[in-house]
């Protein structure tokens, strides 16, 4: 009831509000609502403070609030999203491939590993082949830890291979996660094409551009080479001489190794002999005291002799088995029955067949027949809450005790939360043991999953593993309308285009029997048609991001023409929909200019560069990497002009700019747990009130607010200001900061009576601490002025929206855009208070700015006329009215022209010019005009 009820429980409260890493949930309501919170918050904290993913959200809140802020950067290479899936999937299959404890003589391999490393350059690819099963990713992982023990200046990439057809063996992803992790470690930032083809093309003159940056040797490793589809044409580039300080290794299965590759030096891994088949058996047996009489030894050595059971798989398999038998069952029984399987495929159908036998229920048999079969048809497997979904009957006992089986003996293992199996010949059996019928039962199964995956897409769940699955089914499937109907779910393929799957989407629409420019009209018919349902900011701001995912990957196809459209449409958006000045505006800004680099529009390029650059500064302050970014475009972009002093002015700017970002900011993953040990750390040193603990308190309660932690944000801000007040005095500027990052913080929460004292405040510090023209005191009057006008207090808002005007004037003299965007600003405000003939002025005024700036046909040319001729028609000027209407129109129908068709927007109107009551409402024009 809102009451604490015991002494003990007011302690414990008292306790964790002491506890920096304590969060407590205060909830009031029934236990399953409670658990639901706690559940989201876990959730939360496991993906933002630990794994450091799904963080781009994040930068959608309203960051112009904020200042000295650490945002997760969204780009950290180019335009180039890392995703962070398939980079842990990975980590995950090294440390997987790693974990045996048994060497198995691989001293004389490693021996060879190294002579490649220290041999001369020019030197081809070393191949390593075997069998399968026989230690090639054991061996490969093992001699990677060495390496980075020993030779720490050698930078070492790798990339394992699983299972055919799924996300790891797609070429163009493996060539990209390897170019992105070698750009990562030259300080390099440079645009990276996402066409497969071209990446693939690319990259030869990618390494020797890096390698050349590296101070030390380069070794790149893929296992499993040959499971990769079309291996042999998209590695064509390996048959080429590698640069003289990179070594590259490969494995490959004996049977399909191209012909071309046999030409390599080899490094074949020999059959196991007596001792290494003994010491792999006797370790599994010795796990579970299990010992062995010297007559199974010998048996077991016998067997252990010809081709396909000699295997380190093989082995490994037959010493779990035994084991798992141990001292209960009959050894020489399991003996006798192990010795009938001649290789790993047979073996591991011994091993089904006896977890079969452990399981109580025809039922149960059942539900294991049912996940194995499921996730085996699946791309790139199921996690065990979809199984519970996939069939109600399983309980969570009875899963965990069947995975438990399963993991033990190698059938299955995880890879990023889902299940899938540990090796090939694991599934192999499972096709053999109950999919006899063949085609006819992977389909059944298939259908299953395309039913679970399409329910959750009607939910309008369109996670990552939607956008993984659904489309893959149906192309195994050989459903083109119901792929056809998947990719034209905007968010499925925003979400595969995001996280890089360029490829893999394309193909798709290959598959469907569209070109590339057929596929984009389909796609921008779609988002026409979805505008038209979107009401409220969230949805117009989510509208936007969809509008520039569509307009990059026509960019990326090359179709530059059709990208401007979509990206001008998203820019449109953002700046109504959030603010001229957010940093999403700069981001479509970028985004518009790599366009038009392509495009060879240099002037038009560097204008929205130089945009971007300066709403980049005022949002996040001139040392912050999306700075780097935009200085790094341009510098592109002069260099491609020749202009190479003033190029390389720029990247050295952001070269400083990225190391001491790297210094301070470490690795993502944890950062915010990290910083609350430097604190620590810091409190113990130095003591607790210190101007730099206090700067510490107010970047943390950022980072907590960019994290949506808005209880833990406040905590850590209020100390900050507390502190700074104690040692720096009330009226120091940053006593304003931190009051302007509380407001921010209350303005998000909508207590604004709070956020508008404390705006007012830090507003009154900075009039008379800083300059007339200072970027913080700039910051202060724009949001407060924001804040009067959402409040209704629309008299109190002008004077500062003046102010604002002054101070850009001041900052950028008189004839720049940021001024125009300001005027507009007033001018919409005027508007609102039936104003009409101070905002006349100050629209004209505008767009003549903007004419001058960016020539007679740019969209903001055409929101301005549209604007006046609203104002126009109010004032009984109809004439002058439809003429104004008549050239905004012109200017839209031009940039939508690009796209091949009209994009109607629920901003604007393409009717009858004299129809202006109806089509011209003022409210129409004043939401698109605020700027």
């Amino acid at each position: 009831d809102g009451r604490v009820n015991s002494v003990s429980v007011q302690q414990l409260i008292e306790q964790i509000s002491y506890v920096n890493k304590a969060k407590m949930i205060d909830h009031l309501g029934s236990v399953e609502e409670g658990a639901y919170e706690i559940y989201n918050c876990v959730e939360k904290i496991i993906k933002q403070d630990i794994l450091g993913c799904e963080m781009t959200e994040l930068e959608g809140k309203d960051l112009g609030n904020k200042e000295d802020s650490t945002v997760p950067e969204e780009e950290v290479f180019g335009d180039v999203l890392w995703d962070a899936h398939d980079e842990r999937e990975q980590m995950e299959a090294f440390q997987q491939a790693s974990n045996s404890t048994c060497e198995l003589g691989f001293e004389k391999y490693f021996e060879r590993l190294n002579d490649l490393v220290a041999a001369p350059a020019p030197i081809p690819p070393l191949l390593v082949s075997g069998g399968p099963g026989s230690g090639k990713s054991l061996l490969l992982s093992k001699w990677i830890q060495l390496q980075q023990k020993h030779s720490p200046n050698t930078l070492i990439l790798y990339h394992f291979v699983g299972r055919p057809m799924s996300t790891s063996s797609e070429s163009a992803l493996i060539i990209k996660r390897l170019t992105l992790k070698l750009m990562q470690h030259s300080w390099l930032v440079s645009p990276l094409t996402f066409d497969p083809a071209k990446l693939l093309e690319e990259f030869p003159r990618w390494l020797e551009k890096l390698s050349a940056r590296h101070q030390g040797s380069i070794i790149i490793i893929i296992d499993s080479i040959d499971q990769i589809q079309q291996a042999e044409k998209d590695m064509k580039w390996l048959i080429d001489p590698l640069p003289v300080n990179v070594r590259m290794i490969v494995s490959v299965n004996v049977e399909t190794c191209p012909q071309a590759w046999r030409l390599w030096p080899t490094l074949h891994l020999d059959p196991l002999n007596s001792k290494d088949v003994k010491s792999l058996i006797s370790a599994e047996c010795h796990s579970v005291n299990v010992k062995l009489t010297k007559e199974q030894e010998k048996k077991l050595e016998r067997h252990c002799r010809s081709a396909t059971t000699c295997n380190a798989l093989y082995v490994t398999l037959l010493g779990k088995t035994i084991a798992c038998v141990g001292n209960s069952g009959n050894i020489d029984e399991i003996l006798q029955q192990c010795c009938q399987c001649q290789d790993t495929v047979s073996l591991y159908r011994l091993v089904l067949r006896s977890i079969q036998a452990s399981l109580q229920s025809d039922k149960e048999k059942g539900l294991l027949r049912e996940i194995l079969c499921v996730i085996g048809v699946s791309h790139n497997g199921v996690s065990e809450s979809e199984l519970m979904e996939l069939y109600p009957e399983l309980t969570s006992a009875v899963l965990a005790s069947l995975l438990h089986s399963l993991h033990k003996m190698c059938l299955l293992t995880y890879g990023c939360g889902l299940l899938k199996f540990r090796h090939l010949q694991a599934w192999e059996m499972v096709k053999l043991e109950y999919m006899e019928e063949g085609e006819n039962v992977i389909s059944a199964y298939r259908q299953k999953l395309v039913e679970y995956f399409t329910m959750q897409l009607s939910r309008d769940r369109v996670t990552w593993r939607s956008a993984d699955e659904l489309p893959w089914l149906f192309q195994q499937q050989g459903d083109k309308q119901k792929l056809h109907k998947c990719l034209l779910n905007l968010f499925v393929s925003q979400n595969l285009y995001k996280r890089g799957h360029f490829a893999e989407l394309l193909s798709y629409w290959q598959l469907v029997g569209k070109d590339k420019s057929s596929m984009a009209a389909e796609y921008f018919d779609s988002l026409k048609e979805y505008e038209k349902s979107c009401e409220g900011e969230e949805s117009m701001i989510c509208l936007a991001d969809l509008y520039e995912t569509l307009g990059r990957f026509l960019k990326d196809l090359g179709l530059l023409s059709q990208a401007v459209a979509p990206l001008q449409r998203s820019l449109e958006i953002r700046e109504t929909a959030l603010d001229p000045d957010h940093p999403r505006v700069a981001q479509s800004l970028h985004q518009l200019a790599g366009v038009y680099v392509q495009w060879k529009k240099f002037g038009n390029a560097e204008q929205l560069y130089k945009q971007a650059l300066e709403i980049s500064e005022n949002a996040y302050g001139a040392e912050h990497p999306r700075v780097a970014r935009e200085l790094d475009a341009l510098a592109t972009l002069y260099q491609k002009q020749s202009k190479y002093e003033q190029a390389e002015q720029l990247r050295k700017k952001s070269f400083k700019i990225r190391q001491k970002a790297a210094r301070q900011k470490g690795s993502l993953c944890g950062f915010a747990l990290l910083r609350q040990r430097a604190l620590q750390l810091e409190e113990l040193t130095l003591g607790k009130d210190t101007p730099d603990n206090a700067r510490t308190l107010n970047e943390l309660g950022v980072l907590y607010y960019l994290q949506n932690n808005l209880e833990t944000a406040e905590l850590f801000l209020k100390r900050s200001l507390e502190m700074r007040e104690r040692v720096l005095g009330s009226d120091h500027p940053d006593c304003a900061q931190s009051l302007n990052n509380l407001a921010a913080l209350y303005n998000e929460k909508k207590h604004f009576e709070k956020a508008e004292e404390l705006y007012e405040k830090a507003l009154d510090i900075r009039r008379r601490a800083l300059a007339p023209d200072h970027p913080s005191l700039a910051y202060t009057v724009k949001h407060l002025a924001v804040l009067y006008k959402k409040m209704g207090k629309l008299d109190k808002a002008v004077p500062l929206y003046e102010l604002a005007v002054e101070i850009r004037q001041k900052s950028f003299g008189p004839k720049h855009p940021s001024v125009a965007t300001a005027l507009v600003n007033l001018a919409v405000l005027y508007c609102q208070m039936k104003k009409q003939i101070e905002a006349l002025p100050l629209y004209e005024r505008a767009l003549k700015i903007y004419e001058d700036s960016f020539g007679h046909m740019h969209p903001r040319v055409g929101e301005t006329l549209k604007n006046l001729a609203v104002l126009s028609y109010e004032r009984g000027d109809f004439e002058k009215a439809a003429e104004l209407y008549k050239r905004a129109m012109e200017i839209k129908e031009a940039e939508t022209l690009l796209i091949g068709g009209k994009a109607t927007s629920r901003h604007s109107s393409s009717g009858d010019t004299f129809s202006l009551k109806s089509a011209l409402s003022p409210n129409v024009f004043l939401e698109h005009g605020q700027r």
